[in-house]
């Protein structure tokens, strides 16, 4: 038996007999299997079977619904969280992350929080054992809820800050939204290309917010996916952060050519040069060599930038002379921070000269 309606067939509504599973599903934005599953697991069904087969969901229903949905969107395990929309009670919120580090002004190893953890996963994403806003915001991007996903960024973001978010909430939900694709064929790509958006819309909103702050007076530092490189979330979350800590940057984004990654390193004079690759096979060793040895500037004078090579993809080979290879976001900020602070001193200290010598 289908329970939702067939495209273009009328679907029954009303106060007397109420409305399908298929009605309730598309209303809510969540699947008719994900309801049958409530009503079966946790109670949560319509008041009434239509010739004790056909459910019909009254207005009421639909409310214990809604919260219930709002309730597994905000990281509530669902059997506390059908209990508590059925009772019309609110439950304890889940344990917050730890605050934020301050960013380092020197390179420093990458040390991981230890947020309070609880297993399993959102609506069977492979999340693991992760924080309860990754099971939320799992939930809410498999229901393809656009509102909820929204405002879970950017309320993680204002409490918790940039890079906890992104490491401790952003990242895990997007791998395992990224490993169910693969494992369910063409299954779940919507669910990615949502996320996605979201996320790149919650960072591109920091990076806005911050413009109205003071810059720093250091040269710009430039950031591009090498030639064949189409993952540009990890960039845009080095943007965010550049952007909080007010320094000067130049996202070129997406699968850069490398005459034009040469033309912008030699207008620009950047301080450095952040490249992002996301697999061996799209790390462009060669590109790396020739940003570093790039020179400009006049004869007695000339000047390079320090590449930083982001990314899985530059595992394996120690970096040349003139390269460094960050450990994640955290790490990369605390470089690219104290790299324009030692170009801002050098101005400061010899004037232009002095500085078109720094390496």
């Amino acid at each position: 038996m289908n329970e939702s309606a067939q495209p273009g067939e009328p679907e029954p509504a009303g106060p007397a007999h109420g409305i399908t599973t298929g009605a309730v599903a598309r209303r809510l934005g969540v699947a008719p299997t994900t309801l049958r599953s409530w009503d079966r697991r946790y109670g949560i069904g319509p008041a009434s079977r239509e010739d004790g087969r056909h459910r019909r969901w009254t207005s009421g229903d639909v409310a214990v619904l809604q919260e219930m949905c709002r309730l597994t969107a905000s990281g509530v395990p669902p059997a506390e969280a059908a209990r508590a929309a059925l009772a019309g009670t609110v439950p304890a919120a889940p344990a917050a992350p730890a605050a934020p580090a301050p960013a380092p002004s020197a390179p420093a190893a990458v040390t991981a929080a230890a947020p309070a953890r609880q297993p399993g996963s959102g609506n069977g994403l492979p999340l693991g054992d992760v924080r309860q806003e990754c099971r939320g915001l799992g939930r809410a991007a498999v229901r393809l809820d656009s509102p909820t996903m929204d405002e879970m960024l950017g309320s993680l973001i204002g409490e918790y800050g940039l890079v906890t978010t992104w490491e401790e909430v952003m990242v895990p939900t997007l791998h395992a939204v990224g490993r169910k694709w693969e494992t369910s064929g063409d299954q779940y790509v919507e669910v990615e290309h949502l996320l996605s958006w979201h996320v790149s819309t919650a960072l591109r909103r920091v990076s806005i917010g911050a413009l109205s702050g003071p810059r720093a007076s250091a040269p710009p530092i430039l950031l591009a996916c090498v030639p064949g490189e189409q993952h540009t979330l990890p960039l845009e979350a080095l943007t965010a952060g550049l952007a909080e800590l007010g320094l000067p940057a130049r996202m070129f984004g997406a699968a850069v050519p490398p005459e034009a990654l040469d033309q912008a390193v030699r207008r620009t004079g950047p301080v450095a040069v952040v490249l992002w690759a996301q697999a061996r096979s799209t790390a462009h060793h060669a590109l790396a060599r020739h940003v570093a040895d790039t020179t400009w500037g006049v004869k007695g004078a000339r000047a390079r930038t320090t590449v930083l090579l982001a990314g899985p993809g530059w595992a394996g080979p120690v970096p040349a002379p003139g390269m460094l290879r960050p450990g994640g976001l955290r790490e990369a900020l605390g470089l690219l921070r104290g790299l324009c602070e030692a170009s801002t001193t050098t101005v400061g200290r010899g004037g232009a000269g002095a500085a078109a010598h720094r390496s």
